[in-house]
């Protein structure tokens, strides 16, 4: 029973990591329905930047902050200038996104090396905390409520904000959302950074339990996409779901049946499809 317990905290926390590398993901996805190749990059990316913050003597939250802000100025720069110029043509930006996914991984090979790099956690979340029976790590616990936070203010922005209602309107139908005046292409442009920013951090926050190495993004980049395919195209509601949902089947299954883990993980993705292929919180097209 106790390493059902320790197991289910664990698969938790993964899911709240997922949720942080899924919800961007989704954004960006659902809005400009651009499956973004780089994410994974992104993550990788904001670790790494995470960790040279935090090696130049700033604080672990300041770290996080930093990649939120550098990877929401380089989506910026990747929305604006690569994107946009190819904006009718779908095939192409998602091409010009596993170029930019691979120029990430290479030029992060070539800053920061080949060894896997550790960010530790901050000195007042180390240690373990005792609930009941039960001993579970205090990052683990700052984590879980990390994602949470994240997955409530974005949900007030979506869903009960001015902002929110226009963005909601340009995944529903942007054509007539230009015609309302609503400027589609700001929205795709502050999504883009949103979603970006969410990744970078998310790469910060998850780097003490999964470390940064090379690859890291192609590791990231598969749970992205059976999280937001599962959940739903554009649902937060479907990526935090999703998220958990993968967070207990990963977790579970590296533990029970590490040889078959990436076989029970997209096989109720691939069941999900067969009864509902717009996931479980998506719409049907139109």
């Amino acid at each position: 029973m106790h390493a059902w317990a320790v197991q289910t905290f664990n698969s938790v926390a993964f899911a709240g990591l997922l949720f942080l590398l899924a919800s961007g993901f989704t954004l960006i996805f659902g809005l400009m329905k651009i499956p973004n190749m780089a994410h994974g990059a992104c993550f990788m990316l904001g670790a790494y930047v995470g960790y040279s913050v935090i090696q130049a003597g700033l604080p672990f939250f300041v770290a996080v902050a930093a990649a939120g802000v550098a990877l929401a100025l380089l989506g910026a720069i990747v929305e604006r200038v690569v994107l946009r110029r190819m904006e009718a043509n779908e095939f192409a930006q998602v091409l010009a996104t596993v170029g930019i996914g691979f120029i990430i991984a290479d030029a992060s090979l070539w800053i920061w090396g080949g060894d896997a790099l550790q960010i530790p956690e901050p000195a007042w979340l180390r240690g373990p905390v005792r609930m009941g029976d039960l001993v579970v790590p205090k990052y683990r616990i700052a984590l879980i409520v990390c994602a949470a936070v994240a997955a409530l203010a974005l949900w007030l922005l979506v869903d009960k904000t001015r902002l929110g209602a226009m963005i909601r309107a340009g995944v529903d139908n942007p054509n007539i959302a230009r015609a309302m005046g609503i400027r589609v292409s700001t929205l795709s442009t502050f999504v883009f950074c949103l979603g970006s920013a969410l990744v970078g951090m998310g790469g910060v926050l998850g780097a003490p339990i999964i470390s940064i190495y090379p690859g890291l993004d192609f590791d990231m980049l598969p749970l992205a996409f059976i999280v937001v395919i599962l959940g739903g195209i554009g649902s937060l509601a479907g990526a935090f779901v999703g998220s958990i949902v993968i967070g207990f089947i990963y977790t579970f299954g590296q533990a029970w049946v590490a040889d078959l883990a990436y076989v029970i993980l997209f096989l109720p993705m691939a069941l999900v499809l067969i009864v509902r292929p717009q996931g479980l919180f998506g719409r049907p097209a139109a």
